[in-house]
């Protein structure tokens, strides 16, 4: 790989793809989308100013945990494009999205725990969802897997608090025993 000399400030379309590891026609993408620009030399030939392979890295990353395009747009147009983003811009954005983030991980969590036993559907096409959701309860909540879901934005269970306090914590398919049987 070509080692990029400190006194470098602008970048090809060539450099940024093999020193961020991003395909050159992905940065033709980001650029179309807005996320990252560059300029023109006289030869119409792209350069990007070197602190654009930390937007690339921020790009990147964010793509990886399944942050939208939009919203990693969003986020990076808080950024100064007149200036390197300093430690305080990017702890400006990294507060912004602290939220979304957390509510993202309790997702993940939620549903590395819970997807072996059962994915909380509703289905009834295993056996032993009969047991767990009889007569359909968790259809009554509302579409989708009912007992994955979490609230947006709060990271608590969607489910309504008398459901919740119906099986253990963690046990997402045990039989919910009712007084009605």
């Amino acid at each position: 790989m070509t080692r990029l000399e400190f006194r470098v400030h602008e970048l090809t379309v060539g450099q940024l793809a093999e020193r961020s590891g991003v395909a050159v026609s992905a940065l033709h993408f980001y650029e179309s989308k807005g996320l990252i620009s560059s300029r023109r030399t006289a030869g119409n030939q792209r350069r990007f100013s070197r602190d654009t392979l930390r937007r690339v890295s921020f790009i990147k990353v964010s793509q990886r945990v399944g942050i939208p395009l939009a919203e990693i747009r969003e986020a990076l147009a808080t950024l100064p494009e007149e200036r390197t983003p300093t430690v305080d811009d990017w702890a400006r954005l990294s507060r912004h999205w602290r939220g979304a983030l957390d509510d993202r991980i309790a997702q993940l969590e939620k549903l590395r725990d819970d997807l072996t036993d059962c994915i909380g559907c509703g289905c009834l096409s295993i056996s032993k969802c009969a047991l767990a959701n009889p007569y359909d309860r968790l259809g009554d909540e509302g579409p989708g897997p009912r007992r994955l879901l979490t609230g947006p934005a709060t990271g608590e269970d969607a489910r309504p608090a008398a459901r919740r306090a119906e099986r253990p914590a963690g046990d997402s398919c045990a039989p919910v025993c009712t007084p009605d049987g």
